[in-house]
C-alpha cells in the first residue's frame, strides 16, 4: 500500500544520502532524453550541474521543460517525480559554488573543492529547476 508524501517528507527524502535522480528532458524532435544526475535542494529548488553541449544541456537550452525521478529500490519502495522548467546559468562563480556543494554531496565535504575546481571552468552550467508539480509516495510495509 502506498502512501503520499507530505512537502517535508519529499524533500527529506530526495536529500538523504547520495540518492542520484532520472532527468528528463525534451530532444529536438519531441522524443525523451533520460540520464542520470547529481543535485542538491535549495530551497524550493532543485539544482545541478551539466555541461553546455551535452545532451541535456542542449535540450534544455531549447526546451525549459524537465521531469525527474528520485527512488528507493529497496522494498518497501518508495519514489519522487518532479516536474517543472530549467533556468540555466553560465555565471563562473555560481557554476563553481554550486559544483562544489553538490560535490560535497555525493563525494564528502573533502572533496569539495576538488570538483569546484573541476566543474566550475567555461562550458559547464548551473540548472536552477523551478518545480511545478511533485508526486511522491512512500510504500507502508505490511
Amino acid at each position: 500500500m502506498a502512501q503520499k508524501m507530505t512537502d517535508e517528507q519529499w524533500r527529506a527524502f530526495v536529500s538523504q544520502g547520495t540518492r542520484t535522480a532520472k532527468l528528463s528532458t525534451v530532444r529536438a524532435d519531441g522524443s525523451p532524453h533520460i540520464a542520470p544526475i547529481w543535485f542538491v535542494l535549495d530551497g524550493d529548488e532543485l539544482v545541478f550541474n551539466t555541461g553546455k553541449e551535452t545532451v541535456k544541456g542542449r535540450n534544455l537550452a531549447r526546451d525549459q521543460r524537465l521531469a525527474l525521478c528520485v527512488d528507493d529500490d529497496r522494498p518497501p519502495f518508495a519514489f519522487v517525480l518532479l516536474q517543472g522548467r530549467a533556468e540555466l546559468s553560465e555565471d563562473l562563480d555560481e557554476v563553481r559554488t554550486w559544483a562544489g556543494r553538490i560535490g560535497a554531496r555525493y563525494m564528502g565535504e573533502e572533496r569539495a573543492e576538488e570538483f569546484a575546481t573541476r566543474n566550475g571552468v567555461p562550458g559547464e552550467l548551473v540548472v536552477r529547476v523551478h518545480v511545478d508539480k511533485v508526486v511522491a509516495y512512500d510504500a507502508v510495509a505490511e
